[in-house]
C-alpha cells in the first residue's frame, strides 16, 4: 500500500513539473481577470509574476502549499505556515488551500501596503510601468525583475487580458472550486462597491461576490452581526485615506460612519482630516474635508 502511494506521489509530482506556462496561463487567467477587476492589478501582471514566482505552478512552494507568489509570513500573517530556504535557510511562507486563496492573498498584499500604492495610479494597461514599481518597492530582490516580468508579458501576449472582462461563471476542475462572478459592482473613489438590496447580509455579499466575510467586515469597518439597510454600499476592496471631492456639508442623519462609507474613506482618516476625536460626531450644517486636512484659524 505504502509503495503505491510512493509512485502515486512521484506521478503527480511528475505531471506538476511538466506544466508549462502556457499551461499555467489557460488555467488561471479567468482568475487573474476577476482579481483585476476587484483590485485594479492588472491580468498580465499578476500571471507574469505567478509563472515567474511559482515556475508555472511547479515550484516546491506552490505545489505544497498553494503559494503562486512567494509571499512571506511577516509579522502580521496569522494563516497557514511553511518553511522554505530562500534569502535565508528555513524563512516562513504563506500556506494556502488553494490556489484561490493565493491569488486573492496577493491582491490584497499589494493594495493594502502603502509602499505599492503608487501603482493603482497607473493604467491598468500600463504593464511595464507596473513590472517597474513593483522592483522599485522591493517587491523581490532580484534586479532584473522587471525585465522577467516585461519579457514574459510580451513572450505570452499576456496584455490581452488586461482589456477582458470577468467571465459570468467560471469552473476550474483541479479543487473543485467554482470561481463566483462580479455582478452589479460599481465604483466610488476608484473602489469596487455594491448597493445592498432587500434582506441582504454580508454573508450574503461574501458569498455572491465571491470575498471573505473577514476581508467585507475590514474594509467596511463593522461587525458580522451588523443589520444591513437596503441602498447603503458596501465596500468589497479598502477604503481609501482622503475622497475624490473636496468637503461634505452634514445634514441630519449623517455620522462620521456614514459619511466614510459615502465617499469611501477609512473612519480614522475622516478624522484626522478634520482634526476631530475619535468617536465624536458631526453637528447638522459642518463642512468635513474630504481631501486635504483643516487648518486652524
Amino acid at each position: 500500500m505504502k509503495i503505491k502511494f510512493l509512485y502515486i506521489l512521484i506521478a503527480f509530482f511528475a505531471l506538476c513539473s511538466s506544466q508549462t506556462p502556457k499551461d499555467y496561463i489557460k488555467k488561471f487567467k479567468d482568475i487573474a481577470i476577476q482579481e483585476m477587476h476587484l483590485y485594479q492589478i492588472p491580468a498580465s501582471i499578476t500571471l507574469a509574476q505567478g509563472i515567474l514566482e511559482s515556475g508555472s505552478g511547479t515550484s516546491a512552494l506552490a505545489v505544497e502549499s498553494n503559494n503562486h507568489f512567494g509571499i512571506k509570513c511577516h509579522v502580521k500573517w496569522n494563516g497557514l505556515k511553511t518553511y522554505h530556504d530562500d534569502d535565508e535557510k528555513q524563512e516562513c511562507f504563506r500556506k494556502y488551500n488553494s490556489p484561490i486563496e493565493s491569488f486573492r492573498d496577493h491582491s490584497l498584499f499589494l493594495a493594502e501596503r502603502k509602499r505599492y500604492s503608487f501603482l493603482f495610479e497607473l493604467r491598468k494597461t500600463d504593464y511595464k510601468g507596473w513590472a517597474k514599481g513593483l522592483q522599485q518597492a522591493g517587491y523581490a530582490t532580484s534586479k532584473t525583475y522587471s525585465k522577467k516580468l516585461i519579457e514574459l508579458v510580451k513572450n505570452y501576449s499576456l496584455d490581452q487580458y488586461d482589456t477582458k472582462k470577468p467571465k459570468k461563471k467560471t469552473k476550474f476542475k483541479k479543487g473543485n472550486y467554482t470561481f463566483k462572478p462580479s455582478l452589479n459592482i460599481s465604483e466610488q473613489n476608484f473602489i469596487k462597491y455594491v448597493v445592498v438590496q432587500d434582506g441582504q447580509s454580508l454573508n450574503d455579499i461574501a458569498e455572491k461576490y465571491d470575498v471573505w466575510l473577514w476581508e467585507i467586515l475590514k474594509y467596511n469597518e463593522c461587525n458580522s452581526d451588523r443589520i444591513l439597510s437596503s441602498g447603503e454600499k458596501i465596500y468589497l476592496q479598502p477604503k481609501r485615506k482622503k475622497g475624490a471631492q473636496n468637503y461634505h456639508v452634514v445634514i441630519r442623519g449623517d455620522s462620521m460612519y456614514t459619511i466614510s462609507q459615502l465617499y469611501g474613506i477609512k473612519l480614522k482618516n475622516l478624522y484626522k482630516l478634520n482634526r476631530m476625536s475619535l468617536g465624536s460626531e458631526p453637528y447638522v450644517g459642518q463642512k468635513l474635508n474630504l481631501r486635504k486636512k483643516i487648518k486652524f484659524n
